[in-house]
């Protein structure tokens, strides 16, 4: 397992987590198998916007006695009254079932308290109006809640949130369906969905990834909208290599599974390599690198993806990323020109010309 740091709150944060949305499915001792077998293989991480309100019970079993090990996203909205999850801006009933998941999960704290699916500017209005912020935000005095989060599909309203100031965790939903204005929660245009990354990186705002295989779609060439079938590898790297992100959040029913998605960490550049996206990414997203490092290998060692995420960032005023591209052992200057990452760039991006382009940016 890897991990990566939030950097407002130096939690380190295994970059493949556990969503819960199916784990309630599970017959409960096997529910409970796979949740001690996440922890004990790295898994520090858990989304508990559950499916199910059993969810709880089985965390609350499995790893109780390893509390302070992991880090719990627990969610001001989620309903679990009618025993499956359900949505709510009502206090009291926020208030009952948060006492009922902290009590069941046998904890008297909560990592990262959320503000909940947030989706509409109407949604944010009444959380912020109705007392059910001032309720997460007590807790958080209290000391029952440590950090705030949010979570979101919406561009425009994550914004809003942010100008707040508020959070220190976002969860939102990161696959190339929804960046690329396929599916549901396809939400925001390609640039604005890039902003809210390279916004939360700059800020240093840490993203939990939600829905990384677009609710299955994308692992099967018959639903996928694009006619293409990705592995739920190159998914993970994909959201992996957005900035801001720190960890990706996929559901599991089974050990199997979680064994299954820690293979992640044995398989080769070639096998997560996402490049396919690119045959067929929108017409805006043309010419727009997406880190995905395709191109590699540079005959001069440049690491042109790690480049021009550094670049993008420094430019929205990011000042740590331009310390790092400092850093590097080889720079934009040391391009040959060679055009090698041209011919293999699958978005049709102009790196010879790019690297000149930051070569100029940052002097070297």
């Amino acid at each position: 397992m890897k991990y990566r740091t939030n950097k407002r709150t130096n939690d380190k944060i295994s970059e493949i987590g556990m969503g819960t949305a199916y784990i309630g499915e599970a017959e409960h001792s096997e529910a409970v198998k796979t949740v001690r077998y996440a922890y004990e293989h790295g898994i520090n991480y858990f989304d508990l916007a559950a499916g199910d309100g059993r969810a709880f019970d089985i965390f609350g079993e499995a790893i109780s006695d390893v509390r302070d090990q992991v880090m719990y996203q627990i969610h001001f909205g989620a309903d679990y009254s009618k025993g499956t999850y359900g949505w709510t801006l009502n206090l009291d009933t926020i208030k009952r079932s948060v006492d009922r998941q902290l009590h069941d999960l046998k904890t008297d704290y909560i990592d990262y308290g959320f503000i909940h699916c947030q989706d509409e500017s109407s949604d944010w209005e009444k959380y912020q109006n109705n007392g059910v912020l001032d309720y997460l935000l007590g807790m958080k005095e209290q000391g029952v809640v440590k950090h705030i989060g949010a979570s979101s599909h919406t561009p425009s309203v994550i914004q809003e949130i942010i100008d707040t100031d508020l959070i220190d965790m976002l969860m939102f939903s990161v696959n190339s369906a929804y960046d690329y204005n396929h599916g549901d929660y396809a939400y925001g245009g390609v640039d604005e969905r890039a902003d809210v990354y390279k916004r939360c990186e700059k800020l240093g705002i840490g993203i939990s990834v939600m829905k990384p295989f677009s609710g299955g779609q994308l692992l099967s060439a018959k639903t996928s909208p694009f006619g293409k079938a990705l592995t739920q590898y190159q998914c993970i790297k994909y959201a992996l290599d957005k900035p801001g992100v720190l960890t990706v959040l996929p559901g599991a029913q089974s050990v199997e599974e979680i064994k299954h998605l820690l293979k992640f960490y044995e398989l080769s550049e070639e096998e997560l390599d996402y490049s396919i996206i690119g045959s067929f990414a929108p017409p805006e997203a043309n010419g727009k690198c997406v880190y995905c490092n395709h191109c590699k290998p540079c005959p001069v060692g440049l690491d042109i993806g790690m480049i021009n995420k550094f670049y993008d960032l420094a430019k929205i005023g990011d000042d740590m990323a331009r310390e790092h591209y400092h850093a590097l052992d080889t720079k934009a200057g040391d391009c040959i020109r060679c055009g090698h990452c041209n011919s293999r760039c699958m978005f049709g991006v102009d790196q010879m010309s790019r690297m000149q382009e930051i070569k100029e940016y940052f002097g070297e």
